[in-house]
């Protein structure tokens, strides 16, 4: 679980960034978990966009990620992005505060 001085500093950081996955019209399926879990290994703080098209809403995408990824922590939802957050244990890339 972060905190919210860490939240805020994660938030900081993703502004910055850009959507690297995108959930579409059918929704968030194993494949974009998939893809989302191997952004996260390589990144730890990963943005999605989700289209006009898809059947759930960002908030709705962002719970269904955090189901589907053990340790995924939700950091922010702003329209029709959202960002999660997952530390890598191994070599980890965002030292929070």
């Amino acid at each position: 679980m972060i905190t919210t001085k860490q939240r805020a500093y994660l938030r900081s950081l993703a502004n910055g960034i850009p959507a690297v996955v995108t959930v579409g019209k059918e929704g968030v399926t194993e494949s974009v978990i998939g893809n989302i879990n191997e952004a996260l290994d390589a990144r730890e703080i990963v943005k999605v966009s989700v289209l006009e098209t898809s059947p759930v809403s960002s908030k709705e995408a962002i719970e269904l990620v955090m189901n589907g990824i053990k340790g995924c922590e939700a950091v922010q939802v702003i329209g029709r992005k959202f960002v999660v957050y997952k530390r890598n244990l191994k070599e980890p890339k965002i030292i929070l505060p």
